[in-house]
């Protein structure tokens, strides 16, 4: 799943990874496989397979062409495609599923089981082996297309149809699990002309029983206050021995609710008191993170706004009711409006913002160590791995930097097109997602040396 695992921590225990490859000359590049032209999703690697949301922009296959959502799965070991799940778009256009932008969305896979949110603004369940298996997986026994390459669709929640939410622009949030529930944003939103929230009863986080995929809770507490769209995903895991969700919402606040029943633990809002939208007030777009008892999230806005004030929050998840004056343990302003989820190792906080700085600061208190100019905007998360910290930006640019008090940079190195998502480690190599790439990138003189083998669980970590 994005973040490897429900808190979402971007932070994997992977050792080995190169920090150092060439995309021209193929050195430490194990394979790369064509995307389409637009790729926002994050990759997911599990069970032997690599999945990635991209666009149609180059369709693989005649009988699903034009402007459409599509989910790829890559065969692990050498990018050869396996399967695809092609999405048409949404008849009302770009008010709700924007063009060219595909599928937002990155996969929880459990088992033979991948979760995703199409671009039709549906929680899709999937069996993982396709049709290759030869066998149609239920309940859902409707696809048009039931050859090799093509999803297996178990079932589906159609959150416009079943909560109705009116998604602005894409919906997009990643899935999260705990126990028999899937948890999801509806990316319930305003109209195209920012006038109004077409569906203010709507809610923006649902749960979903994984097996029948029905409706078991659904929270509306952001109402008619959504400032513009819901882009970001939950979070989930014990927080004060009570098992929470978590999830930045489209008024600005973040919210806790019981994993179980959908009760509302808690609320913060990020947006300081006499904050005016949009000039200095904010939604929630960055993923939380739950370490321990702790949530950190930034807010933010859709980008095409460019650059503005934004916040930090470090929460003490484990108190209840309005957290705005009583459960914030630090707060940094000095960040701009940023999309990007943190990444927690070793009482260290590292967090990216739009304008394209990457910064180290004390888990505990907020002091911030270095900061790092990418001089290009960012979208994706830095990821922590084996003492690194690997993020890219919008010009191509991976930065990889020494994990520490004290900043180093290791390298830059550019991968031909933008970088709209995070890297991903699983067995000793990094996947990274530009606009039109799948990029696999490793040590791979040690991958090929005799006797080893590629494990078949993934390694724990995004």
């Amino acid at each position: 799943m994005w973040g490897g695992t429900p808190g979402r921590n971007m932070v994997s225990s992977m050792k080995g990874l190169p920090a150092d490859w060439d995309i021209a000359t193929k050195r430490n590049v194990k394979w790369v496989a064509a995307l389409g032209s637009e790729t926002y999703g994050n990759p997911v690697v599990a069970d032997g397979q690599v999945y990635v949301g991209t666009n149609n922009a180059a369709p693989r296959d005649p009988r699903q062409v034009g402007d459409r959502g599509v989910l790829m799965a890559f065969r692990e070991t050498d990018g050869q495609l396996l399967w695809q799940h092609v999405n048409a778009k949404l008849a009302a256009g770009r008010a709700q599923d924007w063009p060219l932008q595909g599928v937002c969305s990155s996969p929880l896979v459990e088992g033979d089981r991948s979760y995703y949110v199409s671009n039709r603004g549906e929680l899709v369940c999937l069996d993982t082996k396709g049709f290759r298996d030869g066998v149609n997986d239920g309940p859902y026994k409707s696809e048009p297309f039931t050859g090799a390459a093509d999803a297996d669709v178990v079932w589906t929640f159609d959150m416009i149809a079943g909560v109705g939410s009116r998604p602005h622009n894409m919906a997009n949030s990643s899935p999260v699990s705990l126990g028999d529930l899937v948890y999801v944003g509806t990316s319930n939103g305003r109209n195209e002309s920012h006038s109004a929230v077409p569906s203010p009863n709507a809610p923006s986080i649902v749960a979903i029983d994984k097996r029948s995929g029905k409706l078991v809770w659904q929270d509306a507490s952001a109402g008619d206050r959504i400032l513009d769209g819901q882009w970001s995903s939950p979070a989930a895991g014990k927080i004060g021995g009570v098992n929470q969700v978590v999830m930045g919402q489209g008024d600005g606040w973040v919210r806790g609710y019981d994993a179980g029943t959908g009760k509302k633990l808690w609320e913060l809002d990020t947006n300081p008191e006499g904050s005016i939208w949009p000039a200095t007030k904010n939604d929630v777009i960055a993923t939380p993170v739950i370490v321990g008892d702790r949530v950190f999230i930034a807010n933010g806005q859709d980008p095409e706004r460019g650059s503005g004030a934004g916040h930090l929050y470090a929460i003490d998840a484990t108190k209840r009711g309005n957290l705005t004056k009583t459960g914030v343990l630090w707060r940094f302003d000095k960040i701009d409006r940023s999309l990007s989820t943190v990444a927690v190792h070793d009482g260290l906080v590292y967090a990216a913002d739009l304008a394209g700085f990457l910064r180290c600061l004390d888990a505990a208190s907020g002091q911030e160590y270095w900061v790092h100019d990418m001089f290009a905007s960012v979208w994706g998360s830095p990821i922590v791995v084996d003492n690194k910290v690997y993020l890219g930006d919008q010009d191509g640019d991976i930065a990889i930097l020494r994990a520490g008090r004290v900043k180093g940079l290791l390298a830059e190195i550019n991968m031909g097109a933008a970088v709209n998502s995070t890297p991903v480690p699983a067995h000793g190599v990094l996947y990274i997602a530009t606009r039109t790439q799948l990029v696999a990138v490793a040590a791979v003189a040690a991958l090929a040396s005799p006797g080893t083998s590629t494990p078949k669980t993934p390694t724990p970590g995004p």
